[in-house]
């Protein structure tokens, strides 16, 4: 599976021409591909950042893209509140890593994905060890879900550094459950007024995640990311996907075969 999209909602016409790509994308290569969005960066470093349109106009965003593209859907939360709303829209809701501690924040996406039949994607906090995202993988079961997703996005290194030790892939699928891999934030360089990035890098730890048993890649990606309102620096270009994904989807194939 490949989850992938620009990291925030700049306009309509942005994600659809992204999801077009990545549901072109999907039918070339055969793999099923869920698109991403944010509707609200809450976390962005400046408050003078442009964070998305807000709830309201960006689930009505995605839900068009929704139907237009018949691509499955996702976006991330930030408050209990957002649960309801969010699960009604989208097949898989995220919680992001800063906050996949929020018990409330757990407890109610839990309940409302099960209500909607939905999925729950925990990414991994930058400051945890992936063993102890257990506890939130069973808060969220023990809320009433058990359809989820673990992410792997990098691990903080002393300052304006993040780094991937590939064994939190093999550790986090021994709890049961898909992983993912967030080849996008992992390349991140925190600090600044604005974060950083080596999206060069992408490539390099995506083949090493795939390669290690990751269940899906999370690649945030945009047609300009130079011109992009959020996390350019670390967003792979829309053109360069396509090459990404086969060499992905071959190195997959590759790695089952020796299972």
């Amino acid at each position: 599976m490949v989850i992938a999209g620009p990291c925030v909602m700049e306009n309509l016409d942005l994600l659809k021409q992204v999801s077009e790509e990545v549901g072109r994308l999907g039918e070339e290569l055969e793999l099923p591909m869920v698109f991403k969005s944010s509707f609200d960066k809450a976390n962005r470093t400046s408050i003078k950042s442009y964070r998305g349109p807000g709830l309201s106009e960006g689930l009505k965003m995605l839900e068009s893209i929704k139907q237009q593209s018949g691509l499955p859907v996702t976006t991330d939360i930030h408050e209990p509140a957002q649960a309801e709303p969010v699960a009604a829209i989208c097949e898989i809701v995220q919680i992001p890593a800063f906050l996949a501690r929020q018990t409330d924040l757990i407890v109610a996406t839990a309940e409302a994905t099960a209500k909607y039949g939905g999925v729950i994607n925990i990414k991994k906090p930058q400051f945890v060890a992936p063993e102890d995202t257990l506890h939130a993988l069973r808060k969220a079961e023990e809320a009433g879900n058990s359809k989820i997703l673990l992410t792997e996005r990098g691990t903080v290194f002393g300052y304006g550094r993040l780094i991937n030790d590939i064994r939190a892939i093999p550790i986090m699928k021994q709890f049961g459950v898909p992983v993912v891999f967030d080849a996008t934030h992992s390349v991140q360089t925190p600090g600044g007024s604005t974060t950083g990035g080596q999206r060069e890098m992408i490539p390099t730890l995506a083949r090493a995640a795939v390669a290690a048993g990751a269940d899906a890649v999370f690649i945030e990606t945009h047609p300009n990311p130079d011109k992009a309102l959020s996390d350019g620096p670390n967003m792979l270009p829309l053109s360069q996907l396509g090459s990404l994904l086969f060499e992905l989807k071959q190195l997959r194939e590759l790695s089952l075969s020796f299972n």
